[in-house]
């Protein structure tokens, strides 16, 4: 698989729609639920998602074959939602009648996983954004402090504050 997938990024980089559509089916999953769970929307995760894809395709020429594609992916999708999250952020100080939808978990969770999706889902904004980067994604709370463009102590703060909430709410079901 890595092999079809290699090839297929040798052959999108020099404008081969199918082969980037192959890649596409292949990381359109991971990719959505990057973004699902810092924006915690199905319409932006949805946006978001695709504006990753548009944006890889038009930096996929300088993409460099010997990087892991996969890596680079995650980064791209990872800053993608993080952009869309602080556009929702800003919303959200400006519109104070917005109401977070919440929709159903991840595909394919079984029932303790789709409990902590949910969980997850209903963390405010900040605190989800830096749970999901720190615990789920594996960012450092001083690359967090980065992309959010906050404190590395807001981090710790609203990470520990994220751990607190769902501990309760976990242990209330």
């Amino acid at each position: 698989m890595a092999t079809e997938i290699a090839a297929a990024i040798t052959a999108a980089q020099h404008g081969d729609t199918q082969a980037f559509y192959r890649i596409y089916q292949q990381f359109i999953g991971r990719v959505y639920a990057i973004c699902w769970r810092l924006l915690a929307n199905k319409q932006q995760a949805e946006d978001a998602s695709q504006e990753v894809f548009i944006k890889v395709w038009q930096q996929l020429p300088a993409f460099r074959s010997g990087s892991s594609f996969a890596t680079w992916l995650h980064s791209v999708a990872t800053h993608t939602a993080v952009d869309h999250w602080r556009q929702q952020k800003n919303l959200r100080l400006t519109d104070s009648s917005d109401q977070l939808e919440l929709a159903e978990p991840t595909v394919g969770c079984s029932g303790d996983t789709a409990t902590l999706e949910q969980a997850i889902l209903r963390l405010p904004a900040q605190a989800r954004a830096v749970f999901v980067l720190f615990a789920l994604e594996g960012y450092l709370h001083q690359e967090i402090a980065g992309l959010l463009g906050i404190a590395e102590g807001s981090s710790k703060a609203q990470y520990h504050r994220a751990r607190q909430l769902l501990q309760e709410w976990l242990a209330d079901e």
